[in-house]
């Protein structure tokens, strides 16, 4: 009987096993993630951070330096890049590190421009000492769009641009991408394979950055305190941190098997009516959370500019990938409290353990909806 072919997309975690991966941005939200689910996976992690963004950090609460190859360097001093990248020799690379945040980029706008235009550019750059195949996934953001606040979601082709300097520095970082792609990636014998990738707003446990909503509330109401709220009615595509990370692995698996989609553009995001207000998503918080407090600052003068709709089209990903989101705003929400009340609950064990937990538990929640890359067909 001949052998049915395997598919890349269900066999997706066989991809990671036993290979060697440099995530940038390790100590970070997304990052730390990846990290786990990588090792998980079976793979060799190897961090790259300059710090840990936040005290606590999920890095620091899930025990992740025990569990990876943890390196300390800026990714705006090329020259260490460079030499880190020739000593891993990486199979894959997933690029995360980057001042996230739009307010601090108003405070600091060269600092932010420079990382995460210059350091992506850094790392491009590094690949270029490998003399062996490897795929890069370049993780930027939904804000690099030129936001006009349509109601409908952005599509990979639409203009890129920023009114802000975070969003403006995800603009530049995407010009870079392209620029290396198109110029040095692009022959035929190229060992590297460029996948970039653009995420809406993301929530989840562990998430501990200034002046974000959920860890914001996590926190204060932890505390017993109330928490200010600027924008209760701005809408967000609230999606759970392993939506987006499970589509980072799809595009890399793909990228590994083919260079059909080398150097395109990717948007991961929630289904089209997934997005809700700030109030929503404070209001399905408090199902699990007793005693909640919170006041609308909205008012107040002196805010940054923020927008106020932002919305993706993921059809693209659907279409190349066969990806799509597998929770419903509801379980995302869950699923985040759960994680804050787990860790503030008992806050001398690690996380780590519960993480994993909730992994497998997207991974179940995935195959059950029929999402093609949690599949055992």
């Amino acid at each position: 009987m001949k052998q049915k072919k395997k598919n890349t997309m269900t066999q997706l975690f066989d991809n990671f096993k036993g290979k060697t991966i440099l995530v940038t941005g390790h100590t970070g939200f997304k990052g730390s993630w990846l990290s786990i689910w990588l090792t998980y996976l079976g793979a060799k992690v190897v961090g790259v951070s300059d710090n840990e963004v936040s005290k606590p950090s999920n890095f620091s609460v899930s025990s992740i330096s025990t569990v990876i190859e943890d390196h300390r360097l800026d990714i705006r001093d090329s020259d260490a890049v460079k030499a880190l990248v020739k000593k891993v020799q990486p199979d894959f690379v997933f690029h995360l590190a980057a001042q996230a945040l739009v307010r601090p980029s108003y405070e600091n706008p060269i600092e932010t421009m420079t990382t995460n235009a210059i350091g992506t550019a850094n790392v491009l750059d590094a690949l270029g000492v490998l003399n062996k195949k490897v795929v890069a996934v370049m993780i930027t953001s939904d804000k690099a769009y030129d936001n006009v606040e349509w109601v409908w979601g952005y599509r990979e082709s639409d203009r890129l641009g920023g009114k802000d300097p975070y969003s403006a520095s995800k603009g530049m970082a995407e010009l870079v991408i392209r620029s290396y792609v198109e110029s040095f990636f692009n022959d035929s014998d190229s060992n590297i394979r460029v996948g970039i990738t653009r995420a809406g707003n993301v929530i989840g446990g562990g998430d501990w950055a200034v002046d974000r909503i959920v860890p914001d509330c996590m926190e204060a109401w932890a505390s017993g305190e109330t928490v200010d709220i600027r924008s209760p009615h701005a809408t967000r595509p609230w999606q759970h941190v392993l939506e987006p990370l499970s589509g980072y692995l799809v595009l890399a698996a793909d990228l590994a098997q083919s260079d059909k989609h080398h150097g395109e553009a990717y948007n991961f995001g929630p289904s089209a009516d997934q997005n809700y207000p700030v109030s929503k998503l404070i209001d399905e918080m408090s199902k699990y959370w007793d005693q909640i407090r919170w006041n609308d600052i909205s008012s107040n003068a002196g805010h940054v500019h923020e927008a106020g709709l932002l919305k993706l089209n993921c059809d693209k990903s659907l279409f190349d990938l066969q990806w799509h989101s597998a929770l419903q705003f509801e379980e995302t929400v869950k699923m985040t409290v759960e994680w804050y009340k787990a860790y503030y609950q008992n806050q001398e064990q690690s996380m780590y353990d519960f993480t994993i937990d909730q992994i497998k538990s997207y991974t179940k929640a995935a195959k059950l909806k029929g999402v093609s890359w949690a599949s055992d067909d």
